[in-house]
């Protein structure tokens, strides 16, 4: 009985020994650890997704309202400035003109017959006061009455009062010839407005109307773009934001020719973040642009923010308590595991980081996160190969 209860504390003794023995050899057996090396003319480069636009896009319509008459242009149609898009039926119109027009003839020719009368009215007086002249003559001379020198006199005044009356008429004339003038070009300007045409050179993105539609005065016929304006709107991630600039150069990607890569640059950023998806809208103008342009279409876009000479970078997830700024990383230093913090700056698109400062000079970054705690422990380092 003695004996057995020996036998069991021995083995018991020697099994614990045996787990001592294999976790000194566990735990003093270097980890071999991937380490970052620093790399060469790195771009530091942010994605963005959105869609093809186009700066100058205008509806364009009538400015009065009528029945469309005619349609020149459809959809995907290039038009030029000028251009002849559309009529609308003007008869009621062209009879106004005409109604117009002749009021205008009706106050020139009366402006011809007040100057006419101004003309008269200029004789009549001359003539008078020449008789009033002599009048005056005869009555020195005691040739002629008192009563017809004075009848002579008033003659002349009324003459003359005639005469700023007729001047007078000629200028309520002139401004009725003027009324009538501007009423005859407010019509043909309306009559004009029967005509749509391109407001610049462009494409037709839509036609909104067809032939004997009776339409309002601002109702869209057309939507027009120009081709030369069109641009990609992205959305950034504010978090990623930071560091845009205009004029950073941009590698686009649309969503119908994936294997092709068009170029442009940043030539506008909202001054405005989305509240809810927390994105920043950027306005990439192309410098190379596909042959032709459709909006809407689904772009990819990558901006060059910074292109870095040197730069040690490091994944993400290897980073603990990462406030997108400082963080903590395992490193490898004088062949230990051990962790320290580090202040890190851009961040690229395969969601690696730049280390900026608080690296000592002997240590180097282990690449990959430790799912437990291993500092102090022995480390093999194994460079990770540069891209």
């Amino acid at each position: 009985m003695k004996g057995g209860k020996m036998a069991k504390l021995l083995a018991v003794a020697v099994l614990s020994a045996g787990a001592a023995t294999a976790y000194m050899v566990l735990t003093s057996r270097p980890i071999a650890v991937p380490v970052a090396s620093t790399e060469r003319n790195v771009a530091i480069r942010v994605y963005g997704l959105g869609t093809v636009e186009a700066r100058i896009v205008s509806k364009i319509g009538f400015q009065v309202g009528a029945a469309v008459t005619q349609l020149s242009a459809d959809d995907g149609d290039a038009v030029t400035r000028g251009d002849l898009l559309a009529h609308l039926d003007k008869d009621v119109q062209v009879s106004r003109v005409a109604r117009a027009r002749a009021a205008a003839e009706g106050a020139a020719a009366n402006l011809d017959k007040a100057e006419a009368n101004v003309a008269k009215a200029v004789t009549v007086l001359a003539q008078r006061r020449a008789a009033d002249e002599r009048q005056q003559t005869l009555v020195g001379r005691n040739v002629s009455s008192h009563q017809m020198a004075e009848e002579a006199k008033r003659d002349g005044e009324v003459a003359a009062a005639d005469l700023t009356i007729a001047r007078t008429e000629v200028d309520v004339v002139r401004s009725q010839v003027a009324d009538a003038a501007a009423a005859l070009a407010y019509e043909q300007a309306i009559l004009s407005q029967h005509e749509l045409r391109a407001p610049f050179d462009g494409v037709v993105v839509e036609r909104h109307a067809e032939a004997g539609t009776v339409v309002r005065a601002g109702d869209v016929i057309y939507t027009l773009m120009d081709p030369g304006s069109v641009w990609v709107l992205a959305y950034i991630d504010e978090e990623r934001a930071g560091f845009l600039a205009v004029g950073q150069k941009a590698d686009i990607r649309l969503r119908s020719m994936p294997h092709d890569v068009y170029h442009g640059r940043v030539a506008r950023i909202g001054i405005e973040s989305d509240r809810v998806n927390e994105e920043r809208r950027v306005w990439i103008a192309c410098e190379i642009c596909p042959p032709r342009a459709f909006l809407g279409e689904q772009a990819e876009v990558m901006i060059t923010v910074a292109e870095l000479a040197e730069a040690l970078l490091v994944p993400e997830d290897a980073i603990s308590g990462f406030d997108g700024h400082r963080g903590r990383v395992n490193v490898v230093r004088d062949g230990r595991l051990a962790e320290i913090e580090l202040t890190f700056g851009h961040k690229d698109q395969d969601a690696r980081i730049e280390v900026v400062s608080g690296l000592p000079e002997d240590a180097k970054i282990v690449t990959t996160p430790l799912k437990k705690q291993l500092e102090g422990r022995i480390a093999r380092v194994i460079e990770e190969p540069v891209p």
